[in-house]
């Protein structure tokens, strides 16, 4: 299947003074989160990519085409330096669409700008290309082909740090509770979609907040819950945990090195029949 990664984000909330870069362009180790989110697709044999721009297309673009085989693979150098053997390689079957969709184009309507590019394959993959997992995708695949759906997302415990305060009308605190404990879900950002999401857009639109929620109460979106590793990456504090998961070989969505997750386990389903009356499922 053919996976859209929407690429366009400024990461204002992590970029440092001279620092340029959109948000899947931010590093984890030699290389930016969108290629760890590339190659995890790829693992389970997604290798064909359509990479919605935005801000920083250029960075994306110059990424790919000067692309470097040897930061992250072995070789062999003869020659004086002139013969590079690889004996490993990253990219060499992947196929990769750049689409410039806009500098602040909502992600509904960045994936209406490249439904051409989809052609006639009734299912495919999204992603928001800022967020890590160890999920079994073949599995959530396989649950989700079996439903009449539209469309399926990751739901996940929150990472916040923060506290919910209960306080009654006259001020006094009935209750603190970590929003980490409380039950509740989040939109985890890995979709798997069918075709008919595009009924459920119009121009502008956003992807959850508009497509999903008018399928969900038609009773046509879904959500499989998820409760093994998945991380964001929205801050630098976020980034520095999953450099500091990576500097020390415990990278749990690098599933390619055999790490992670095992991809037979299923991720339980549930159904969203409203997510507009379900305040607990907070979108990202």
């Amino acid at each position: 299947m053919k996976v859209v990664l929407f690429c366009g984000g400024l990461g204002m909330r992590m970029r440092s003074e001279n620092s340029q870069l959109p948000k899947p362009m931010m590093p984890i180790g030699s290389r930016p989160v969108l290629w760890h989110i590339m190659k995890y697709y790829a693992h389970f044999g997604h290798n064909e990519f359509i990479l919605c721009l935005g801000y920083g297309a250029g960075a994306v673009k110059d990424y790919f085409l000067d692309y470097r085989e040897t930061h992250s693979n072995d070789f062999v150098l003869s020659e004086g330096c002139r013969k590079v053997e690889m004996l490993s390689t990253d990219i060499s079957d992947w196929r990769i669409t750049f689409v410039d969709t806009g500098m602040s184009t909502a992600i509904g309507e960045r994936l209406r700008r490249v439904r051409q590019y989809l052609g006639g394959d009734e299912m495919f993959l999204a992603n928001y290309g800022d967020v890590l997992t160890d999920a079994p995708l073949d599995a959530i695949v396989e649950d989700f082909a079996r439903t009449e759906a539209v469309g399926t997302l990751l739901a996940v415990d929150p990472k916040d740090s923060f506290h919910v305060v209960k306080i009654d009308p006259d001020g006094n605190l009935q209750g603190i509770e970590p929003v980490a404990e409380m039950e509740m879900r989040i939109n985890g950002g890995y979709f798997v979609l069918r075709q008919g999401i595009f009924d459920y857009l119009d121009e502008g639109d956003d992807l959850v907040m508009d497509g999903c929620v008018r399928a969900a109460k038609d009773g046509r979106f879904r959500a499989q819950r998820y409760d093994g590793f998945w991380a964001p990456m929205d801050t630098l504090k976020e980034r520095h945990q999953l450099e500091e998961l990576q500097r020390t070989g415990q990278s749990p969505w690098a599933v390619w090195e055999g790490r992670g997750n095992d991809s037979g386990r299923r991720a339980p389903v549930i159904d969203v029949p409203d997510v507009s009356s379900r305040p607990a499922e907070v979108s990202r």
